[in-house]
């Protein structure tokens, strides 16, 4: 259902930049994320068997990305390679996008707001997601994973930093649309405003503890929102 709060930060918005992994496509859907975790942990555990022992650790393989590279940046580089493969995998099979997302994207446009995609995922794969569903006219720009620089993923302000300069806009006149804490977290250290997009049941607690401007739990109460935004 459309706040009012979410209407009032989209009129705002110059430029929209849409988080990947949640309000635009569910990664790991179909090749699931501790899968890959174990594949990364397991090459780093062939280079080095105590740092392979503490990646196996977490199921994220973002973390096990970050893991290698505080340890070893050649491991780290060999890491982030298979992880990006890993990631076109899985947007291959990761089924369709995130139900009011195309809805999203098409009201951005329609309302002559340029949409950026920044993500901690590799550009690699937003790009194949993009093309494979027929999306890629309504996304500008992909600033992905920053290579060989994991340090700058988010809840750096850097992705933000870099869309917003891209689209040649200030960073102030952006709203990012984010499902995690780190995208409020990188969206208030860059000076743009956030949606947070609640897809589980925690979220809109931690999201309101953080100070995210707008709250939703579904991706086409920003397309009505926007399309009224239109309409008046």
């Amino acid at each position: 259902m459309r706040t009012d709060a979410l209407a009032t930060t989209l009129a705002g918005a110059r430029v929209l930049l849409f988080d990947f992994d949640g309000p635009v496509c569910d990664v790991f859907a179909g090749l699931p994320a501790p899968r890959v975790a174990a594949e990364l942990a397991q090459l780093v555990a062939s280079k080095d068997e105590a740092l392979g022992a503490k990646a196996a650790g977490t199921d994220d393989p973002i973390e096990v990305l970050r893991i290698s590279y505080e340890a070893n940046s050649a491991l780290g580089q060999e890491v982030e390679q298979a992880l990006t493969a890993a990631e076109v995998r899985a947007v291959a099979v990761a089924g369709q996008p995130t139900p009011g997302s195309r809805g999203a994207l098409e009201a951005a446009k329609s309302a002559g707001r340029p949409v950026a995609v920044v993500s901690n995922n590799s550009a690699e794969c937003v790009r194949a997601f993009l093309e494979l569903h027929g999306l890629s006219e309504y996304v500008l720009e992909i600033v992905g994973r920053p290579a060989e620089q994991p340090h700058l993923m988010k809840p750096n302000p850097h992705p933000l930093l870099m869309a917003a300069e891209l689209l040649h806009v200030d960073v102030t006149a952006c709203v990012l649309i984010g499902d995690a804490v780190t995208d409020i977290q990188a969206a208030h250290a860059a000076g743009a405003t956030v949606i947070g997009y609640a897809n589980k049941s925690h979220k809109p607690e931690a999201f309101a503890d953080l100070g995210a401007e707008a709250i939703t739990e579904d991706m086409q109460a920003i397309a009505d929102a926007l399309l009224d935004g239109v309409s008046d």
